[in-house]
């Protein structure tokens, strides 16, 4: 089945690629009928600016779909929020060509700029839209007529649980649900559930099944009284990628919050626990900001990082840089780089973290580390794709095992590129002891629930202010 969508997928794909050769030949038909040399189709296919258009046009297309719009599952899009977000793409898509491709184009001198950008933007909106439109109608029909189905489990084995599968399954029509059995998630399920569905296990077991029986969906249907293992239930789901879609029944608190939006109007009401942590284009600027950034940086402070290898090398005996092993993107170590400012030897008792005034630093070290300049050759990590410019920041194996004993949704941190400053890092600072490393991880379990570009830039500011201040340690 998932092979079947996959195909599916490309035909979606491949229809983005035919839809922007198409509209380009018509817009250039168009163009050289104003330039008065269209005489036949013969003669337009024999200008090679043509040809170089139906080469690089629909690539240009498809990569700038892959950055903004979503190809993912189609079985799972809104036709209503595609033909929104394919209006706006494609009205901004055309709006670089416009300033790219076309500016020296001779049509421009004929007619007006609105009217050749209203063209080109009609044929490939027009062609587009009717395209899209078209296959997920098609793919509507497959999912409404249990054609693709979704392998499905509950979570929950009492009244929530048995009015969820009976209100799911009265329907005339599916929704692409599977269902393959559920999970008792407190040992007491009633006897009404087990007559509709096999018992597979308990919340133990929950990532097992999860990855036994293929499951693309979990609808969480616990008791309120259950709510406290909920934590449990979506960490435990959080190692798994977005393929696994997750719901969950609300209760009337969620309802009048405005939590709860509907995807289907007859469809169950459910919340639908967003895993898209920022829109793909957001992904991709903020990498490129942190390239650019990096590069500029390196630049800029050339000199002073000649002078504080001069004043590491005086400081004391030992390497210019430290090298440490951190933990990074999915859970990946990579090496960390800093100017040392610390004497060799300074953790004979094994991992430590360091402390206001800590005496295990050098003169020249604690004056880095109050202006943060000894995390300059972080920028290196940054240019290799280890870090990012805002993050959580990384930390050893060591600590985050200690962490993870007393807050196990640590590791959904390990989801996105650690950074050379984070949310937890302005608003609490460094962290001496684990205690307060559990403090300012709270801050950065925010940033993750509100990642975003402009949250990036607002974290930069008030960093750029802390090293102004000389606020670090």
């Amino acid at each position: 089945m998932k092979r079947q969508r996959g195909k599916e997928l490309l035909i979606y794909r491949t229809g983005d690629y035919l839809t922007a050769l198409t509209a380009w030949i018509f817009f250039f038909s168009y163009r050289k009928s104003i330039e008065g040399k269209a005489s036949d189709w013969v003669s337009i296919f024999q200008d090679e600016k043509l040809w170089y258009g139906m080469i690089f046009i629909p690539i240009f297309w498809l990569l700038f779909y892959s950055i903004f719009d979503k190809y993912k599952d189609i079985y799972r899009f809104s036709r209503l929020a595609t033909l929104t977000r394919t209006f706006f793409l494609n009205f901004m898509g055309v709006l670089a060509l416009f300033f790219t491709v076309l500016q020296d184009d001779l049509a421009l001198k004929l007619i007006s700029n609105y009217k050749v950008f209203g063209t080109l933007f009609l044929f490939q909106f027009g062609f587009t839209a009717v395209v899209r439109m078209v296959l997920l109608t098609m793919a509507s029909k497959r999912l409404k007529s249990g054609k693709v189905a979704y392998n499905t489990i509950i979570i929950g084995g009492d009244q929530n649980a048995v009015e969820l599968y009976e209100e799911i399954t009265s329907r005339p029509y599916k929704l692409g649900h599977n269902f393959v059995g559920f999970i008792d998630s407190n040992g007491n399920s009633s006897n009404l559930i087990k007559k509709y569905l096999p018992k597979l296990g308990k919340i133990k077991n929950l990532a097992q099944v999860v990855h036994d029986n293929s499951v693309e969906e979990v609808i969480i249907a616990i008791e309120t009284s259950e709510h406290n293992r909920l934590s449990e239930i979506l960490d435990i789901l959080s190692d798994f990628d977005e393929s696994v879609l997750v719901k969950i029944i609300p209760d009337m608190y969620d309802i009048l919050l405005g939590t709860v939006k509907m995807n289907h109007v007859y469809g169950a009401v459910l919340i639908e626990i967003e895993r898209e942590l920022m829109p793909n284009w957001q992904f991709f600027i903020k990498r490129m900001i942190d390239i650019v950034a990096s590069i500029i940086a390196g630049i800029i402070l050339l000199p002073l990082v000649l002078y504080i290898i001069f004043r590491v090398k005086r400081s004391s005996k030992g390497p210019i840089f430290f090298v440490q092993e951190r933990i990074g993107l999915n859970g990946k170590p990579f090496k960390i780089y800093k100017f040392r400012s610390m004497y060799l030897n300074s953790e004979p008792n094994g991992p430590q973290l360091a402390q206001e005034n800590d005496n295990r630093q050098t003169p020249w070290g604690s004056i880095m580390r109050k202006w943060r300049l000894d995390e300059i050759p972080q920028f290196w990590n940054i240019l290799k794709g280890d870090m990012s410019l805002v993050g959580p920041r990384p930390e050893r194996k060591y600590f985050i095992d200690l962490i993870a004993k007393e807050a196990p949704y640590y590791k959904q941190l390990l989801k996105v590129r650690p950074g050379v400053t984070s949310w937890g890092q302005v608003k609490f600072g460094y962290a001496s002891t684990v205690p307060q490393m559990l403090q300012r991880m709270k801050f950065d379990m925010l940033y993750l629930e509100n990642m975003s570009l402009a949250l990036d830039i607002k974290i930069l500011f008030y960093t750029i202010l802390v090293i102004l201040k000389g606020k670090g340690k």
